[in-house]
């Protein structure tokens, strides 16, 4: 049975996809032509949070190369926030709203391709408190168990905008960026990437500068503010030694490092599966929040309660996932799914989801074995509810069916037993990650890319699973000493073969379609691997 608060996401994330789209909705999904001609290189963002007002107030410099001559750059910041003032340089710029969240920042002087420019951008307000975090995304502002403020960002579907000015679409990650927060002494902001600095001042507030040296999509970009108490280790990964680092809230010290002990364990495994962790330069964090956690690139946030399971619970109802932290190896699983291979759509976010939540079961299979993992993806198929297709309508800032998690995943794990090869699986997992490292992708291209290493035609088998609501059926009768089978309920061209028991005989492979086909035998049963239906 689904945890309350499983189930009101899987509400909370179905309203969102039937949304109706409105013109709002074209500026957030859309690379409208006020973003096409630029491209992110560089952010300084600076954010004076007062913490007793909920206020924050800042600055943040983008820096771009014109891709092809323009003049106006889209720049979004959700209301309440505003922008009090832009300038490149000396220049002024003129500033128009399109509606609430977007403005359109006209330049001085046109930019031609190929220039590099800069503007710097003031803004302020109190950004919205999210509501559900991280699935409905804004500022957390909560105290730890000693009275002392606790607050953190998280805004994967409603975007990094909502508290910080900037390029809010996912094509488009910025190359580096530093990130400075100033709060009151006696607290620490965490944020993404390696410490730069910390600097004390005379009124007694503390800014910490953080620096991240690769690309960071925006929503991954974040600030985490407590009573934090850290340590560092080293993990030695593929690439060599990768510093991790932990940072708790002062009570949760002891528990935290016991069970964060999972974190070595993630990165053991997904690098197997993966290759090499992504960002070693930026290191990887575990960062305690007031909320769930989510996948904040190199600075994973948690709050799972130190509890093994989602949160306490197997979500397989197997007993395997209550060996491991769920947000631990979930959250972490997505530095390789969702900030390495990054989509440019949210329409596409399967590629996030859907590979992530089938890190689940590699990981269980890497310390627990082959069979474990299989029942482990196998065991969330009641949880799939295949109301509507887990890819979305592009360019409207849309996602698809909750089913990307536990459908994507049982959808790549029957994929695995078509290939029937685990080394190439292998190396395909591998491969997305090496040769769209530090990408941003579509669905298509991720698609093309297995079928090309699988040597396979694939088109039907995606379009099957990511773009309809039918899972395929195998119709099978008994007809003296033969069986007939064929499949229905597919899409035009869908033939995926089938490894079956027919009587006593196991892993007999048949190669179903539209049409009936026939086959020795009285009783025929498919492997469960397969996430099809039977008839």
């Amino acid at each position: 049975m689904k945890s309350l608060k499983l189930a009101s996401f899987l509400v909370f994330f179905n309203l969102l996809a039937n949304a109706q789209y409105t013109h709002e909705d074209s500026l957030k999904g859309s690379v409208t032509p006020e973003r096409a001609w630029w491209d992110l290189k560089y952010y300084d963002l600076a954010v004076d949070v007062d913490i007793d007002n909920r206020y924050f107030k800042g600055q943040n410099t983008i820096y771009y190369q014109a891709v092809d001559n323009g003049q106006t750059l889209q720049i979004d910041l959700q209301a309440p926030m505003k922008i009090t003032a832009v300038r490149q340089a000396d220049l002024a710029t003129t500033i128009t709203k399109d509606g609430p969240n977007t403005y359109l920042v006209t330049l001085a002087e046109p930019q031609v391709k190929g220039q590099m420019g800069a503007i710097t951008i003031n803004f302020e307000g109190k950004p919205k408190i999210a509501p559900k975090a991280p699935w409905d995304g804004g500022l957390t502002w909560s105290k730890d168990s000693n009275g002392k403020p606790f607050a953190a960002t998280a805004n994967q579907g409603i975007g990094a905008s909502v508290w910080w000015p900037c390029k809010d679409h996912m094509a488009d990650e910025v190359d580096s960026m530093q990130i400075s927060i100033t709060v009151p002494d006696g607290l620490w902001n965490v944020s993404n990437g390696q410490l730069r600095n910390m600097e004390l001042h005379d009124n007694g507030s503390r800014t910490t500068t953080w620096f991240v040296n690769n690309p960071i999509n925006n929503y991954g970009v974040n600030i985490n503010i407590g009573d934090y108490l850290s340590w560092q280790d080293s993990f030695q990964g593929e690439k060599g030694p990768l510093q991790v680092s932990f940072y708790v809230l002062r009570e949760n010290l002891e528990k935290a490092k016991i069970q964060f002990k999972d974190a070595y364990r993630t990165l053991e495994a997904f690098e197997h599966w993966f290759g090499p962790y992504p960002f070693y330069e930026d290191g990887y964090k575990l960062v305690e929040v007031p909320y769930l956690g989510m996948e904040h690139q190199s600075s994973v946030t948690y709050g799972n309660g130190y509890k093994n399971g989602y949160q306490g619970t197997d979500l397989s109802g197997t007993g395997w996932g209550l060996k491991w932290d769920f947000i631990i190896v979930h959250e972490s699983g997505h530095e390789w799914f969702a900030n390495n291979i990054t989509n440019k759509d949210v329409a596409d976010m399967w590629i996030h989801e859907s590979f992530t939540n089938y890190s689940e079961s590699l990981f269980v299979e890497y310390f627990y074995g082959k069979e474990a993992g299989a029942e482990y993806v196998i065991g969330t198929r009641e949880r799939i509810q295949n109301d509507s297709p887990i890819i979305a309508d592009y360019g409207v800032k849309k996602s698809g069916s909750s089913d990307m998690y536990y459908k994507g995943g049982n959808m790549l794990h029957t994929l695995r037993q078509w290939i029937n090869n685990d080394v190439l699986w292998r190396d395909i997992l591998r491969g997305l990650n090496k040769d769209f490292y530090h990408q941003t992708v579509t669905s298509k291209q991720i698609e093309e890319y297995i079928a090309d290493k699988a040597g396979l035609t694939l088109e039907p088998f995606f379009t099957q699973y990511l773009r309809t609501t039918q899972i395929p059926k195998l119709e099978w009768m008994n007809k003296g000493r033969k069986i007939k089978y064929r499949y229905t309920n597919t899409v035009d061209d869908f033939e995926m073969p089938l490894r079956v028991s027919i009587d006593d005989k196991k892993n007999q492979l048949i190669n179903p379609s539209k049409k009936w086909k026939k086959v020795k035998g009285k009783f025929l049963q498919v492997n469960d691997d397969y996430y099809v239906n039977t008839k």
